[in-house]
């Protein structure tokens, strides 16, 4: 992407980060933490990366090579905590008792087990660290619509809807969906990058936009209507 167009994606994303996190603190982030957590996670990396991403071409190789070092471990712990958020929000929805822990092991074991697999297929030591972390972004984020479309299913199936939370992961399922696409792009051609960022970017944008708009409203959980009986 253009200079002009990576300023603006990271005003918005941190001005859309910070809104979040200020209505969270009302008392939202005791119910949704790891939704906390992520926000401001997502929120250092992209104050940290700022200046070296839009001062890329005049850095020394020395300071290009340590800041993709960092770069690539932020895109790790970021990746690592959407599958923990996907989980937890699926653990939320679940029913109550003794299945919710069972499913909590098989879908964090299952989910372990994948992102090792995925790493192990497209890790490869003899190219940059961006050539093999692109395929395998890709394909955890492929993993993580999956995840997204069962807290769906399990979100439709209950009785008693919470539409904030159908909203949180309607969101997520936005990004992971946009994110694999732009990443098999990036994968595909060199000269589809600019065209795979900008799909990026305005999904997680979008994402964010909606959890803003899901969080600062007082409440959105729709009870259902009272069954009226006839005399």
């Amino acid at each position: 992407m253009g200079v002009a167009l990576q300023v603006l994606g990271y005003i918005a994303a941190v001005t859309l980060q910070v809104l979040i996190l200020q209505v969270m603190r009302g008392g939202s982030w005791r119910r949704y933490p790891l939704l906390f957590v992520y926000v401001l996670a997502d929120l250092i990396t992209n104050v940290l990366e700022l200046w070296p991403r839009l001062n890329y071409a005049s850095l020394t190789p020395q300071v290009r090579r340590s800041w993709l070092f960092m770069y690539w471990w932020d895109e790790r712990i970021i990746q690592a905590l959407l599958f923990m958020l996907v989980i937890s929000l699926i653990y939320r929805a679940s029913t109550r008792g003794g299945p919710r822990w069972s499913l909590l092991a098989i879908l964090t074991l299952g989910s372990i087990v994948f992102a090792s697999i995925a790493l192990w297929v497209e890790y490869d030591p003899n190219v940059t660290t961006g050539k093999w972390m692109t395929p395998w972004t890709r394909d955890m984020n492929l993993c993580a619509a999956i995840l997204d479309l069962m807290l769906w299913a399990t979100l439709i199936r209950t009785r008693q809807k919470d539409v904030r939370l159908l909203m949180i992961s309607g969101a997520l399922g936005v990004q992971f969906a946009a994110g694999a696409m732009g990443q098999a792009l990036r994968d595909v051609s060199h000269g589809s990058i600019d065209f795979a960022s900008v799909v990026i970017v305005s999904a997680n944008l979008a994402c964010l936009y909606i959890w803003w708009h899901a969080l600062r409203l007082p409440s959105l959980s729709h009870q259902p209507a009272p069954i009226l009986k006839s005399a």
